[in-house]
């Protein structure tokens, strides 16, 4: 299993066994996916996540979901969608939180659809999945807890558009802005051409703005996607103590008690 949780598209082959889940509209996905592709339906298990009788702590919901789908523990799950990568992140995290292994395919369809020739896919699996809270790599963080953790411990990562951090941007809310502290990358800062930048270059950007390699990183947007994205663009970069906070700023802002800076 790769530590990058991108993989370029001339790279599938090095993974050995693979899944390829397309986590685009099912109108999208009939109308081409890759080889054996098992759709995803991202939004249900977005708003599933976002349930407050679900959530990440429902695990007989999740282990219905991926043993539904055909998830494969023994193979490592390619997560696309159609390029802006963050649905296909949004798929990602969701997997690696419960201990599937995934990545995403850097460029997403475009660059699949255009690939000379691709890999198969394993055989899909309808037995059960076990999913374990936790097992990832990156973890989740709730509202409370990053509330107490603003006053230090957690370095937060705001990855939502530049109007929506200053507060221009009010997303037909009556609260906007950014937390205490919060250094802003867009998600569209995250890419170049189409893909995810390299590493380095990532790594350059974050120093930037004012992450060190030692900081307990919280990454956050409105709704997931994009925090997602920030959190695999962190781990890409080479910081290890990376955690999402799901739920993001439309959580938040719902709760007068969360703090939030102007401008």
């Amino acid at each position: 299993m790769p530590n990058d949780p991108f993989v370029d598209v001339t790279a599938l082959a090095s993974l050995g066994p693979i899944q390829y889940l397309d986590a685009r509209d099912q109108a999208t996905f009939e109308a081409g996916h890759a080889p054996s592709a098992l759709r995803v339906p991202a939004e249900e298990w977005d708003k599933a996540a976002k349930a407050t009788d679900i959530g990440f702590a429902k695990t007989a919901y999740w282990d219905n979901a991926f043993a539904s789908l055909g998830v494969d523990p023994s193979a490592i799950a390619v997560a696309y969608d159609d390029g802006r990568m963050t649905n296909a992140a949004r798929v990602w995290f969701i997997l690696q939180y419960f201990g599937a292994k995934a990545v995403i395919l850097n460029g997403g369809w475009p660059v699949l659809s255009s690939a000379a020739e691709l890999p198969m896919a394993a055989k899909a699996l309808r037995s059960g999945f076990r999913t374990v809270p936790g097992a990832g790599s990156v973890g989740l963080v709730d509202r409370e807890t990053l509330k107490r953790q603003l006053d230090g411990d957690a370095h937060v990562f705001d990855t939502r558009t530049r109007a929506e951090f200053t507060g221009e941007d009010m997303r037909n809310r009556t609260r906007g802005g950014h937390l205490p502290g919060a250094r802003h990358l867009s998600h569209t800062d995250l890419l170049a051409d189409g893909v995810v930048r390299p590493a380095p270059a990532l790594r350059a950007m974050m120093e930037q703005v004012g992450f060190r390699p030692v900081d307990h990183i919280v990454t956050h947007c409105e709704g997931g996607g994009r925090a997602a994205l920030a959190a695999a663009a962190a781990v890409r970069a080479g910081y290890e103590d990376v955690r999402v906070y799901y739920l993001s700023f439309a959580d938040w802002a719902r709760d007068e008690s969360c703090p939030i800076v102007r401008g």
